[in-house]
Formats: structure tokens, C-alpha cells, sequence
């Protein structure tokens, strides 16, 4: 996939992704999926999270394809849309290390 070019459109749709997935509660309901679809009662029950505020980041989850859903019967089931948001965490994750790593050589911890 080739460079897209940044206009000021794309920068905004770009920063409306990472500004939903500056919420830790969001990043918890993700992580969640990762190891499968779940209801809202199995995501309550998994993240802590009351079921009115499961429910409202879903709604923001799915409105930016992040998580889509499929009803079955009574219940409706959620599931990542892909697992690139992952690669985005991997990145941040791999720097958080470097970064700790360094502030541990720079207070003369390793």
C-alpha cells in the first residue's frame, strides 16, 4: 500500500481513531475480543465495566469499524472487525520498553 497523502480530511478521521482508543475502557473491551466475539453481559462480566458504559463504547467502537456485531437470536455478539488495532498496540507497547529500558540506564538501572 502506497503513502497516503495527509490532507487535512484524513488527519481528522485518523486523530477521531486514535482519540477512541485513548479510552483504557475501550482498549479493555478490544483486548477482550481479541480472544473471541462475547455479548455485552460476557463483556461486563470481563472487563468490570457496568453494562451502560459496555454498551456506549461499543457504540463508538463499532460506529468507527473497530468492532462489528451479528445478532443470534436474543443476543447480540461482538467481535473485532480485524486485528490491526493490535499492530498499533504492539508499536506502543515496544516503545513503552524502550523507553522504560532508558530511564532505567539513565538512573543507572538496567
Amino acid at each position: 500500500m502506497g503513502k497516503i497523502t495527509l490532507t487535512g480530511d484524513v488527519l481528522e478521521l485518523v486523530a477521531e481513531r486514535f482519540k477512541a482508543l485513548a479510552e483504557p475502557a475501550r482498549l479493555r473491551i478490544l483486548a477482550t475480543l481479541r480472544d473471541g466475539e462475547r455479548t455485552v453481559g460476557e463483556l461486563v462480566d470481563a472487563t468490570g465495566l457496568s453494562q451502560a458504559n459496555v454498551s456506549k463504547h461499543l457504540r463508538t467502537l463499532h460506529g468507527l469499524r473497530f468492532v462489528d456485531r451479528q445478532r443470534e437470536g436474543l443476543h447480540v455478539l461482538y467481535r473485532l472487525a480485524d486485528h490491526d488495532v493490535f499492530a498499533l498496540c504492539d508499536i506502543m507497547c515496544g516503545r513503552i520498553e524502550r523507553e522504560h529500558a532508558h530511564r532505567g540506564r539513565l538512573i543507572g538501572r538496567a
